[in-house]
């Protein structure tokens, strides 16, 4: 079998933005993220404003931290559908087991009321 260079590379101007808009939402002040993943504060700037790279270990870190999943970057043809479904998978990780069982409730009202729109 034979391999070819991949010549690609990966933009991270859509993920970094992401991570600044859930960092905002959540009132953390770029100061304050650089603090907790122990970078200066210019460097979190450059990583959502200027799509530069961070590595690994602090890529991971941010994506956790804000429960993002990086599946709609790294697979944009998959649909909305599954990108949905991951982002609450990830959140529902979080949660405890009374929370747990107030989702499924939610979830199974929904699921009744749709149930009943549609007879």
């Amino acid at each position: 079998m034979k391999y070819e260079r991949d010549e690609r590379k990966f933009d991270f101007h859509d993920i970094g933005l992401a991570i600044k808009k859930t960092r905002e939402r959540e009132g953390m002040t770029q100061e304050q993220l650089a603090s907790i993943i122990d970078r200066d504060p210019r460097t979190v700037m450059y990583h959502e404003n200027d799509g530069q790279h961070p590595s690994l270990n602090v890529f991971y870190q941010l994506v956790t931290m804000f429960g993002l999943s990086v599946d709609q970057f790294f697979y944009p043809d998959t649909s909305a559908d599954d990108a949905c479904k991951k982002r609450i998978d990830i959140l529902l990780k979080s949660l405890d087991e009374k929370e747990l069982r107030l989702v499924e409730t939610i979830i199974r009202a929904i699921k009744d009321a749709k149930e009943t729109e549609d007879a």
